[in-house]
């Protein structure tokens, strides 16, 4: 009778750990990912960003390190630097929830504002590790001209509230940061006023504003850029 044979791999490693020789291989971990802040703009809400949660998630990023604020009132009626309190007070939420000593943040439109003010100017910027910046009226937009409401007023071109936030030559420090825009929006006028010195820019040519939330080739580049490992 042929006796049973046990795999010479397998006697080796029950070996191994019986003797406390050695301990089993382990499994391949995934990555852990960074909490993200998702900020919207001028007459929206977290609904905004419903084509990116499913793909950071398919990406491998749990629910639960991904949170989109809230502003309100949403429609221009405060200044931005109330607005700027309110993304101060969810990224230290998600930070203390996640225990995450950074986090990176994804904003649109006049959320880039609000999102810049409390990194620049209320000490955000060692919380940020990455910014992404969506079609963000950095230099003004035109558009803002058809309304008198405070925020609004302080997106016009060359406003105070815009020299003032764009005075610095290096404001981000440490924190890398992306601008996403297009050069056919009819809401930031001229378009490339959403071009930030020192930031990694890319375009796509996107019909509309508000598309360039759901268009498969922004989002594809915002997982990109906050799934690169650090610079060296």
């Amino acid at each position: 009778m042929t006796p049973h044979l046990v795999p010479r791999p397998l006697v080796l490693t029950l070996l191994a750990v019986l003797t406390g020789c050695a301990s089993l291989p382990k499994a391949p971990s995934t990555p852990e990912r960074v909490p993200v802040l998702f900020v919207h703009g001028t007459d929206d809400n977290p609904g905004a960003f419903f084509s990116m949660f499913p793909a950071f998630q398919e990406a491998g990023w749990p629910e639960e390190r991904l949170y989109a604020v809230r502003l309100h009132p949403n429609n221009g009626q405060m200044p931005i630097e109330v607005m700027a309190y309110q993304v101060r007070r969810a990224a230290e939420s998600l930070r203390e929830r996640t225990g995450a000593e950074r986090i990176d943040v994804v904003a649109f439109s006049q959320g880039t504002l609000s999102s810049r003010y409390w990194i620049q100017e209320l000490g955000g910027q060692p919380r940020v590790r990455r910014f992404v910046s969506i079609s963000g009226p950095h230099h003004g937009t035109r558009v803002a001209y058809l309304k008198s409401d405070p925020a609004i007023v302080q997106m016009r071109p060359d406003s105070d509230f815009l020299r003032e936030l764009n005075r610095r030559e290096d404001p981000f420090g440490d924190t890398e940061v992306f601008s996403f825009w297009t050069p056919l929006d009819a809401t930031v006028i001229p378009a490339d006023s959403a071009r930030l010195p020192g930031a990694t820019e890319r375009t796509f040519r996107v019909p509309l504003h508000q598309m360039m939330l759901s268009s498969p080739a922004v989002i594809s580049a915002t997982l990109e850029a906050l799934s690169q490992p650090p610079r060296p």
